[in-house]
């Protein structure tokens, strides 16, 4: 017998001969059975880490934590950010909550609906809770969203989003979160169930509700309708928590109806009680919403309802200078890039916030009318041997004239 018959797997023991391959080491051989079952364990394993990592690479914080960093981004709107911050951490538990067969308790998605004026700060607060997670977050409007089949994106889309922010990584996808803006553009359009299409109204809702309440998807990763030839992604929504934003304007007078009518007759309790005529959105019920037009099995799938304060102007002066990213504070640090010190005065500030209140042009107005007072100053100085740069009311006044202002109504 040969000496290189005489070979044999160091971990089997098989000889040369009863293999197909037999590889060779410095001072040892492996048989092919043995790297068959080798790489069989090397991929369990690497999907057991995987695993562990998607439940314990997600450092949930506890409410108070996390509305402490929601107030280093926003101003007011202590209510909703308290009711977010409880949603969040309980959506998260129960994402970290073992899965077992004798499990007494499955916990259920806390999927929210936030009600407020444009420019108070849903997409925001949305946005900086997933920051503060560090999980993938996608913004879908939804006056887009048509019933499959017709013209528009299919509801599936949303889930495209997604993906694409999680960098198609599935398994992060799964446990991200999505914004639904403009819900309120999709609440139907008569009182009853439609006997007629409605195909971007409650056509829209009724193809969402598998997704709020968790379901398999198949995902067309580049968006469905113009690349038919693309493999599908299985994506599981169960775990996806979703956020939904609309202003409902004109769902004020639904509620003023509704308390009017309770404070008739014997039981006239809200009598009693003060009821704030300029925040009307703060008694906001699951029950107003259907009257407005969601159908309810939507309200069903979305529990936790909040809504945000309309902004005054107090809480306008304080966007300006006191949250992180404050514009005060942007314009500061792109001034100092150039070298120029940059200030402004306490009276500018309350011209911005008066002409922002007077034109109803919200907090997004704000920037808008920092830009038309600093744009020529940010035009010039950069090539200009002047090294402070100081912005009175006067100063302010004189670069918003009235067509200015009007030019920045219409476009709010």
């Amino acid at each position: 017998m040969s000496k290189e018959e005489n070979l044999e797997c160091s971990f089997c023991g098989r000889k040369k001969v009863e293999t197909d391959l037999l590889i060779a080491g410095m001072d040892a051989h492996i048989c092919d059975k043995c790297i068959e079952q080798a790489h069989g364990i090397v991929l369990d394993e690497i999907q057991d880490v995987a695993t562990t990592a998607t439940s314990t690479d997600l450092e949930l914080k506890k409410p108070q934590d996390i509305k402490t960093f929601l107030e280093t981004y926003i101003i007011g709107q202590d209510q909703t950010k308290k009711t977010m911050a409880v949603a969040v951490y309980n959506h998260y538990k129960r994402l970290l909550q073992k899965k077992s067969d004798d499990s007494p308790v499955e916990i259920e998605k806390s999927n929210m609906i936030l009600v407020g004026e444009t420019g108070t700060g849903k997409t925001l607060i949305a946005k900086t809770i997933a920051r503060m997670l560090s999980v993938p977050f996608s913004i879908v409007d939804a006056t887009v969203l048509t019933q499959a089949g017709y013209v528009g994106e299919d509801v599936e889309s949303i889930l495209s989003r997604l993906l694409q922010a999680a960098d198609y990584d599935v398994e992060k996808a799964q446990r991200g979160i999505v914004f639904i803006d403009e819900i309120d553009k999709i609440a139907r359009k008569g009182d009853n169930p439609s006997i007629t299409r409605d195909v971007s109204g409650e056509g829209v809702q009724q193809a969402l509700l598998k997704l709020l309440e968790g379901t398999v998807v198949n995902v067309a990763p580049k968006g469905g309708r113009k690349h038919p030839e693309q493999k599908f992604v299985e994506v599981d929504t169960k775990n996806i928590l979703f956020i939904a934003g609309g202003a409902f304007s004109g769902i004020e007078r639904n509620i003023s109806a509704r308390l009017n009518r309770q404070a008739v007759g014997y039981s006239a309790a809200l009598s009693d009680d003060k009821i704030d005529e300029e925040n009307l959105l703060q008694y906001v019920i699951p029950s107003d919403l259907k009257t407005f037009g969601l159908i309810p099995e939507i309200i069903g799938r979305l529990p936790v309802l909040s809504y945000m304060n309309p902004l005054d102007a107090k809480t306008l002066r304080a966007i300006l200078t006191e949250p992180k990213n404050a514009l005060i504070k942007q314009y500061t640090a792109l001034f100092a890039m150039d070298g120029v010190t940059f200030s402004i005065d306490d009276k500018a500030l309350d011209y911005i916030v008066e002409k922002a209140l007077e034109y109803k042009l919200g907090a997004r107005g704000l920037r808008s009318l920092c830009e038309a007072i600093l744009t020529d100053a940010m035009f010039e100085l950069p090539s200009s041997d002047q090294k402070e740069f100081h912005v009175n009311r006067k100063y302010a006044a004189g670069k918003l004239s009235n067509s200015t202002l009007k030019k920045l109504k219409a476009a709010s």
